[in-house]
């Protein structure tokens, strides 16, 4: 094993932006191993046990990570169901972590609330990885998506990327965009309806990393250039209003029709599950790739937990980050950050960025510009 694979031992996976690009090529890598693994069963985390606390619905995430350790010898302990736990009863999701730690050698958390993760990786002193928080990360997610164009055509680096859908809601699309940043010569097609653009925290984030990217509603104008097609579900569960949903509800179809329009050998992502966005006759077409994008999730799976947790027992465990900012008395003005939790110890850093111009503060948690 070399220093570049040990330098992962021990890593939190919250975000795709705490990585570079060689570190990502790395877990790439070890995936490539760890293909011809996925239907048979590994001891090298024959002693360690992951616990899955999904605070969210999850089909694939969670079940593609349980799979992942199972492969790899581990065991799997925790719950999909919030209220089955002591959650229910009013713990505190700092509470839960510490509780969960003791139990575990690496931590899968999904939650709504946005920063959850970050919050987790903080308290915890073994491994936390994202399963999904609100808005803003998927990176597992991200991982399986850049591994999938990877071995569909070779490299990332040049490729035309459109991105359509519900872009202001969807972690797996901001998540996407941010892990595009790690590469040369991109050019995204952002197409969605105006209400539903990419927020800017994850523009400006293109445009400081110099990804070239339109902002648009009509995907025909860019999908006869696109070598990946990444399709995205309106995220109607994170909607306060149901009317909005209605309105936009069919909006952003990929129709057979659109798709004869697009390159042959142009792939279609879908971070699923699909609603109406995709019909299945799309399925059987020569661009489909999204059950073969599910399926790379296992070892991308493994091969993070492989290199985060295999040898970790013998390296200090980490150290708790967790500080409470009581002088600053600036909030962040997101609702849904775990800063803005009841009983939860945290008081967020809030720094200075610049957007579009203007100086704006964002949250060190949530990632969200606040006022």
């Amino acid at each position: 094993m070399t220093d570049r694979t040990l330098s992962l031992t021990g890593r939190d996976l919250v975000s795709v932006l705490d990585f570079d690009k060689r570190e990502l090529e790395t877990i790439f890598r070890m995936a490539d191993s760890m293909q011809r693994f996925t239907r048979k069963c590994r001891n090298q985390l024959k002693d360690d046990v992951m616990s899955t606390i999904f605070f969210e619905p999850s089909t694939r995430t969670r079940l593609s990570f349980e799979t992942a350790m199972h492969r790899l010898g581990g065991s799997v302990i925790g719950f999909a169901e919030p209220g089955i736990s002591s959650v229910a009863k009013g713990e505190t999701l700092a509470d839960t972590i510490r509780m969960v730690e003791s139990y575990s050698d690496v931590i899968v958390l999904r939650h709504k609330i946005e920063g959850s993760a970050k919050f987790a990786a903080d308290i915890a002193g073994v491994p936390v990885v994202n399963g999904g928080d609100g808005s803003q990360h998927h990176p597992s997610q991200t991982l399986t998506d850049l591994y999938t164009i990877r071995k569909e055509f070779g490299k990332i680096d040049g490729s035309n990327i459109l991105l359509m859908g519900d872009l202001n809601h969807t972690r797996s699309a901001s998540s996407l965009a941010y892990g595009l940043g790690h590469y040369r010569g991109i050019t995204l097609s952002l197409v969605s309806p105006e209400s539903l653009r990419m927020r800017p925290e994850v523009t400006d984030y293109l445009d400081r990393k110099g990804v070239k990217y339109e902002e648009a509603e009509d995907p025909s104008n860019f999908i006869d250039n696109a070598d990946v097609i990444y399709v995205t579900r309106l995220q109607k569960e994170r909607f306060s209003d149901p009317k909005q949903v209605e309105a936009l509800k069919g909006s952003y179809v990929l129709t057979k029709d659109l798709l004869k329009l697009a390159r042959k050998n142009a792939i279609v992502l879908h971070h699923l599950p699909r609603l109406e966005e995709i019909p299945l006759e799309v399925d059987y077409t020569r661009n489909a790739r999204y059950f073969e994008q599910a399926a790379n999730g296992v070892p991308v799976r493994m091969a993070f937990l492989y290199l985060s947790v295999h040898r970790s027992k013998y390296r200090p465990a980490k150290k708790r980050q967790l500080t409470s900012n009581t002088s600053d008395t600036r909030r962040c003005s997101n609702s849904n950050c775990i800063s803005n939790q009841p009983r939860e110890p945290i008081a967020p850093s809030l720094n200075e960025v610049t957007s579009k111009g203007k100086q704006v503060f964002q949250c060190e948690y949530c990632g969200r510009y606040t006022k």
